[in-house]
């Protein structure tokens, strides 16, 4: 078992922990959105006949989700971290959906997850009560199969658009986003405006991006990038990027771009990133010595997340309603790589032999 497998479960605490923390502010009204195993009963006003809408089988857990959820739905953007099997449908060498990807999954087949069990937004499902959110590419796109949230990530993506582009097709953050939008528009269709509003503002957007920036383009240098960018600046760039999506931009030509904000998310979990100067490929290219992570990379990484915890915190102040929660994967991947007897003997001995 590979490290990149074992690593996705042991950060989901810190996940976890942060948006839970914050679960009273998640929690939505149960006047507003009731519901059952079978059917979401949406209500509008008090008084008012609800309108009912039926809720497909979808792939779920072995254990039943909890009831009532926190939120009424889970919605995810992201790379090959979170992607769920949007990939399966493109073309690119990026795909999990061939062994030994799955093996521990609860179906113990390879379903797109590039991970040999369940990823972090699957235990995070869980956790909030809701069942696994399926990928926006493998769904027929009936407001049943969406109503409790879509998972949008696809491997190679990056803030980037061309991040990752040597491996093939891939969704980029800006395709996600438009993905996204379409889907709120059928909800609008469906339910009505102020009730698809009150849904999608009560979610949860889980957002983990921004690793393949580093990976297939900066230090892959990429158009002669590090030329072009000193790393200060080229992180600069990525969490702007990241900070138009989500509140947008005042100038007039992007003065009718939809941004997350615009579309009522509220609700939003922004992963940092892992410490990528540790991962063996680096260790070998940088001729590491006894197996220290190379400082130069992770410092890179150390200053994106630097400036998206104080994006957040900043987006908190200025957007009212906001509820934007940084998520610190560096410092969690860096306690389990140093203190790793703490976590169990397969990953003890994983470690060990990096």
């Amino acid at each position: 078992m590979s490290i990149n497998l074992v690593l996705p479960f042991l950060l989901l605490s810190v996940a976890t922990s942060s948006i839970i923390s914050q679960s009273k502010a998640l929690r939505f009204p149960t006047e507003i959105y009731n519901f059952s195993s079978n059917n979401i009963t949406v209500i509008a006003n008090p008084g008012t006949p609800p309108q009912s809408v039926p809720v497909s089988p979808s792939p779920s857990p072995t254990e039943p989700p909890i009831s009532p959820p926190m939120v009424p739905a889970l919605f995810v953007i992201g790379d090959s971290s979170v992607d769920c099997g949007n990939n399966n449908y493109l073309g690119t060498f990026a795909r999990a959906d061939h062994p030994p990807y799955g093996r521990d999954f609860d179906t113990h087949r390879p379903t797109g997850r590039f991970c040999n069990g369940r990823i972090p937004v699957d235990y995070l499902a869980l956790r909030l009560g809701l069942p696994f959110v399926p990928s926006y590419l493998g769904q027929a796109g009936r407001i049943e199969d969406m109503v409790r949230g879509v998972n949008y990530a696809s491997a190679g993506a990056g803030i980037i658009f061309s991040s990752g582009s040597e491996l093939g097709q891939h969704i980029s953050f800006t395709q996600q986003i438009q993905q996204f939008t379409d889907t709120i528009q059928q909800f609008i269709l469906s339910m009505g405006e102020d009730r698809a509003n009150e849904l999608i503002s009560n979610s949860v957007l889980y957002v983990s991006i921004g690793i393949n920036d580093y990976i297939h383009y900066y230090l892959f240098n990429v158009s002669n990038v590090q030329n072009l960018y000193l790393p200060w600046s080229f992180n600069q760039f990525l969490a702007s990027t990241m900070r138009q999506e989500i509140k947008g931009v005042a100038d007039l030509e992007n003065l009718m771009k939809q941004n997350l904000y615009n579309l009522n998310v509220r609700r939003v979990v922004v992963m940092g990133l892992a410490p990528i100067g540790c991962a063996p490929h680096y260790l070998w290219q940088f001729n590491s010595t006894n197996g220290e992570c190379v400082k130069e990379i992770n410092d890179m990484i150390l200053e994106f997340n630097f400036l998206m915890r104080f994006m957040t915190v900043d987006l908190n102040h200025e957007l009212p309603d906001a509820n934007i929660i940084f998520c610190d994967v560096f410092e969690g991947s860096m306690d389990i790589i140093k203190n790793h007897e703490r976590y169990g003997k397969i990953v003890s001995s994983i470690l060990s032999d990096i």
